[in-house]
């Protein structure tokens, strides 16, 4: 394989190549099958990480020096910095804390701050595994719905206030956030985060704030963390981010949480090691690589992604809706109109040779639904729009 990395190999992804990958996206997807739906993109490692995994295993592997995190790790510094200089907040470095994944990090975080029947308050639709963690740890998800209004997705804040008041479910301990939203891409507003500040304050709730896709927000739209609305917010938020989305490092399996909540930080220190797991010195050398010297190929990346989204927006088959993302390289597509089942995608799996991820899998606000990855060449991308529009034209008999 090419290591040419430049703006033009990024547009070039080869689909024979992608094809002979065994990560989960393409080797579970089938032959001449076109893989659009798990949250991976198809570009090539960054230089920056790649060299920096080769220093790594050219020299020590044996056991780090940072086991003890209590003073950040070795990531707090780097994570502090990154956020002060691409958005404006320097949070506290000495209260980051590794973790294999966001998941990971949200169920630590669930564990050490909750009790059993608590009731977390997440919008939904929600990506399929923060729910599965919630219930699997005796949790109630309290979920409201994102709605589509004239300017795109947003929430309903009286809503909010409803269901976070709303005793049947179990005592509201937590917000669950996810900014920028997956799967719509909507990158939330601030007077929308203030709301829900003012929400949190009211109701003494703790906040988990996932973040992770932040690098990807596409301009002119801009990323606020939520706990830079303010001192008494960052005292009781958990920021969650990773590289597994903006750098493609999902199976790198190192994410960080930093801990605004002494009280939560001091419970999961009390708990580290060996029962929440550490990540291994390549994760922490191939994440700090992508948040040191990894803005570059980022940049070169969102230039691709920003002229999909808008060859999505003119390309989408008839009778398909989408708001374009303001963030990411997702799009949630609404098929309601075209009288397919609840789950669009087996249509396009079987019809159209196109993978997409089901809607219903991110709770029943995603019947009709289905999610499109386009972190692809412009090409790929191309050929999967072509082959959706041609199964639904012979669908409608034209």
């Amino acid at each position: 394989m090419s290591t040419d990395i430049s703006p033009a190999a990024l547009d070039a992804v080869d689909l024979r190549h992608l094809a002979q990958r065994d990560g989960e996206k393409w080797a579970t997807a089938g032959e001449g099958m076109l893989s659009s739906w798990v949250a991976d993109m198809d570009f090539p490692v960054a230089p920056a990480i790649r060299e920096a995994l080769m220093r790594r295993a050219d020299g020590d592997l044996g056991y780090p020096t940072w086991f003890d995190e209590s003073q950040g790790g070795p990531l707090g510094e780097v994570f502090a910095a990154r956020t002060h200089r691409k958005h404006g907040h320097r949070p506290e470095p000495t209260h980051a804390r590794l973790f294999t994944d966001i998941n990971q990090a949200m169920l630590a975080t669930l564990q050490v701050a909750t009790d059993p029947g608590d009731a977390v308050l997440l919008h939904t639709p929600a990506c399929p595994p923060f729910v599965d963690v919630i219930e699997k740890i005796g949790r109630r998800p309290l979920t409201v719905p994102v709605e589509e209004g004239p300017d795109g997705w947003g929430f309903d804040q009286a809503r909010m206030e409803h269901a976070a008041a709303d005793g049947d479910i179990g005592r509201c301990r937590v917000l669950f956030l996810v900014n920028p939203h997956n799967p719509t891409g909507r990158v939330f507003r601030r007077d929308e985060l203030e709301a829900l500040a003012e929400l949190v304050l009211r109701r003494d709730l703790l906040v988990i704030s996932d973040e992770v896709h932040a690098d990807l927000t596409h301009a002119p739209h801009r990323h606020l963390p939520f706990a830079s609305l303010g001192p008494e917010i960052a005292a009781r938020t958990v920021t969650l981010t990773s590289g597994s989305k903006a750098f493609n490092l999902a199976g790198i399996r190192c994410a960080l949480a930093h801990i605004g909540p002494r009280a939560v930080r001091e419970a999961v220190d009390a708990r580290r090691g060996l029962l929440f797991g550490q990540v291994g010195v390549l994760a922490v050398e191939a994440l700090k690589a992508a948040w040191t010297a990894g803005d570059d190929w980022l940049a070169d990346v969102m230039a691709v992604l920003d002229r999909n989204r808008r060859r999505l927006a003119e390309r989408l088959p008839r009778g398909i809706r989408c708001r374009t993302p303001e963030a990411t390289f997702l799009a949630w597509l609404d098929c309601r109109s075209l009288g397919l089942d609840a789950d669009p995608m087996p249509f396009f799996r079987d019809r159209a040779k196109v993978l997409l991820f089901s809607g219903p899998a991110f709770g029943a606000d995603g019947e009709g639904f289905v999610r499109l990855n386009f972190g692809t060449s412009p090409q790929i991308l191309e050929e999967t729009l072509t082959r959706m529009d041609t199964a639904l034209r012979r669908h409608r008999g034209e």
